[in-house]
């Protein structure tokens, strides 16, 4: 039962602040749920199309809605009509709400719903970062007793995403795997990656905090400064053959070109990280290396519930990643440290 007609929740103006604000806590609807907010936590996509500027269209549009498209919380009421998902259910939700009906939406990827309805969490309709969220029920999944609800907020987006492109790559231990970007999502892959079988794993990162990181927390074998001497560094790990396997996580178009070129012959390439633009030459690192190149965005909702079983059959705990966690009253702080882009994940938790 919720005691409060209104609450606390935060909007993203653009030009690198938060406005903090007091809504009415909504009702559910048919179909609907509503769910305390348990954890929130903040993905390079908010920095990068929101925080800094609002950068999106189509898909990306921000709708000046309460933000965060990473939540996690505990069922407190539900509309008519939702048969699933229970009062006291902790859960996480997929990030978009599609319309059902589409193919996209009909095959689980309401990441590419192309009806009009189509609204994303935190981008078009309110999403995380307040103490109560409105979501529909088909977009809920139920937490594995084994998980926090910061694992549950992590599995929504970036380790979702990491996830898809590995079962896009087909990753496996015949497989050594190249990480270029060890952000909240690199980190994510080099942790799933490990556990599906990959290794050694390689991974570059500018950030010297976040090299140490990956290394300290045992998800890399070898951590490799981007920049000059990374190409070189990767032909010696690899034998000068390169990786089975690569995955770009940075959205940078160097990374990027990095991955490609230390693909190894017939190996596969997913390209992840979003935003920015690459030129490569393409008869060099894509066609005469016989390399297929993967374009994933996020994942489906049937993967994101396997990844989540995965996760307590496999104990792995993707709240390991988290550098930082804020309270909502300090979001501001929290996005700016996000926003630096040095270390883990960032959280906002309640």
């Amino acid at each position: 039962m919720v005691m409060t007609e209104t609450m606390a929740g935060v909007r993203l103006p653009g030009d690198s602040t938060v406005e903090h604000v007091t809504v009415a806590v909504p009702s559910p609807g048919h179909g609907q749920v509503l769910l305390a907010m348990k954890a929130s936590s903040i993905c390079g996509s908010d920095i990068r199309a929101i925080y800094r500027e609002h950068l999106g269209h189509g898909a990306e549009a921000y709708r000046g809605v309460i933000a965060g498209h990473e939540p996690c919380g505990e069922v407190v009421a539900v509309g008519p009509g939702v048969h699933r998902i229970g009062v006291g259910d902790r859960v996480a939700v997929y990030h978009i709400a599609g319309c059902g009906q589409c193919d996209e939406c009909r095959h689980g990827y309401l990441i590419g719903c192309t009806a009009p309805t189509r609204a994303a969490y935190g981008w078009q309709r309110d999403g995380g970062h307040a103490e109560y969220l409105l979501a529909e029920e088909r977009t809920c999944l139920v937490l594995p007793d084994e998980l926090s609800f910061a694992d549950g907020a992590l599995v929504s987006c970036g380790f979702g995403t990491a996830y898809e492109a590995l079962l896009r790559l087909r990753v496996s231990g015949l497989d050594r795997l190249l990480i270029t970007g060890l952000g909240p999502v690199g980190l994510a892959a080099a942790m799933l990656g490990r556990a599906m079988g990959a290794g050694p794993i390689i991974g570059t990162d500018l950030s010297p905090d976040r090299l140490k990181l990956a290394a300290d927390l045992g998800l890399v074998d070898h951590a490799v400064p981007a920049g000059d001497g990374a190409a070189e560094a990767i032909a010696e790990l690899t034998g000068g053959r390169g990786a089975e396997a690569s995955i770009d996580c940075s959205g940078s178009a160097a990374a990027r070109e990095l991955a490609l070129a230390n693909t190894r012959t017939w190996g596969r390439c997913a390209f992840v990280g979003e935003g920015g633009t690459v030129s490569f030459a393409v008869s060099e690192l894509l066609i005469h290396k016989q390399i297929t190149l993967y374009g994933s965005w996020v994942t489906s909702v049937r993967h994101m519930a396997d990844l989540l079983a995965n996760l307590a059959r496999w104990g792995l705990r993707p709240d390991v990643v988290v550098s930082h966690r804020y309270p909502l009253a300090e979001a501001a702080e929290a996005y700016r440290v996000a926003a630096e882009g040095a270390g883990g994940k960032v959280c906002i938790v309640f």
